[in-house]
């Protein structure tokens, strides 16, 4: 895992998956979201897939948050995208959820993403705010989704 570290809190970058990780993520994940259904498999293929980069946050020996940033050229440049964003309810509010976006910016920067975008519900009031702390501005867009017939997502 490559590192990068304030007083409180380690940003890692998942280089390689391990049960820690695994477990963590698995734990973190209905905090997230109540319909979100952990995949080891598909959290290996995460770590391991070129276009995704997992983020962990550690306090002492615990992971307490994670965040996935997205790259993927278009013929308009670098994009990136940050998804699942989660930090332990236990943590909120002392500065891991600021930690890991920063840390997954810099990460667009450093390869050379001509944006980041991200979308969050408009219930979570704090995340919000610190998206737009960091630098986000709400876009005036209509997200559209569509899911294969019988897809339980």
């Amino acid at each position: 895992m490559a590192e990068q570290s304030d007083s409180t809190v380690a940003i890692k970058i998942v280089d390689v998956l391990d049960d820690g990780v695994r477990a963590a993520v698995e734990r973190l994940l209905p905090q997230l979201s109540r319909s979100a259904t952990f995949d080891g498999r598909t959290l290996a293929w995460v770590v391991a897939h070129d276009a995704t980069t997992l983020f962990v946050a550690e306090a002492g020996d615990a992971v307490v948050g994670a965040l996935t940033l997205v790259m993927y050229p278009l013929p308009t440049g670098l994009r990136a995208h940050i998804d699942d964003v989660v930090v332990d309810d236990a943590v909120r509010g002392h500065g891991v959820g600021e930690a890991l976006v920063r840390a997954a910016l810099e990460r667009a920067v450093e390869v050379g993403a001509r944006t980041v975008d991200l979308t969050s519900r408009p219930s979570r009031e704090a995340a919000i705010r610190l998206y737009e702390r960091v630098g986000f501005r709400r876009r005036d867009s209509t997200l559209f989704r569509w899911e294969p017939p019988g897809d339980p997502a």
